[in-house]
């Protein structure tokens, strides 16, 4: 697997700041911070696609499973004075229930989705996730491609709980997502 690395642009950022980077990067401002990583690796992609693959199925159509969520790739999030693209975020439909057509979506989501890098796995950690906390997203993912792991977070009372770690050759129940299981196995191939 090719590593990405995030590197930090330029302080006290602003939204035009974002729009000028390269198509090549994926710019995000945390803090008044502009981060600008490459774009995610061919590994990162597909272990994210899996997972949309497998999720979408069951919670955003109800095929088999629950339905109920809109689920989306990506996403560019305005939350307060951050500006995020977690790897995947799923709305609840009762809170959000058409996409906006709007180029982002300012509503902090009920679940979000890291595909940890070698590079990026600090900042996802340190960074991101504290400020995922901050705008109220409810529960978190971060799924390590190396370790072929899930590691499933849901904040209460303002702090990230750790619920578990499961390993990819299991299947698993993870909350939000947890009406079904899931078979972690097909995220690991090509």
């Amino acid at each position: 697997m090719a590593e990405t690395h995030a590197q930090l642009v330029r302080p006290s950022a602003t939204y035009q700041d974002l729009e000028a980077l390269p198509e090549n990067l994926v710019g995000e401002i945390i803090a008044g911070e502009l981060i600008a990583s490459p774009r995610p690796n061919p590994w990162h992609v597909n272990i994210t696609g899996e997972v949309y693959i497998d999720l979408g199925a069951l919670f955003k159509r109800g095929d088999g499973g629950p339905g109920g969520w809109i689920i989306l790739v990506e996403p560019e999030l305005h939350l307060g004075e951050d500006v995020m693209v977690p790897d995947l975020a799923g709305w609840r439909r009762e809170r959000l229930p058409d996409l906006p057509s709007t180029a982002s979506v300012d509503l902090a989501p009920d679940w979000v989705c890291e595909v940890l890098s070698p590079s990026t796995a600090l900042y996802d950690r340190a960074t991101k996730l504290p400020r995922y906390g901050r705008h109220g997203v409810g529960h978190l993912w971060l799924i390590d491609p190396r370790l072929h792991s899930l590691e499933v977070f849901e904040l209460r009372e303002g702090r990230w709980t750790l619920l578990g770690v499961y390993a990819g050759d299991k299947g698993v129940r993870a909350p939000p997502f947890d009406a079904v299981e899931l078979d972690m196995t097909r995220w690991w191939t090509a």
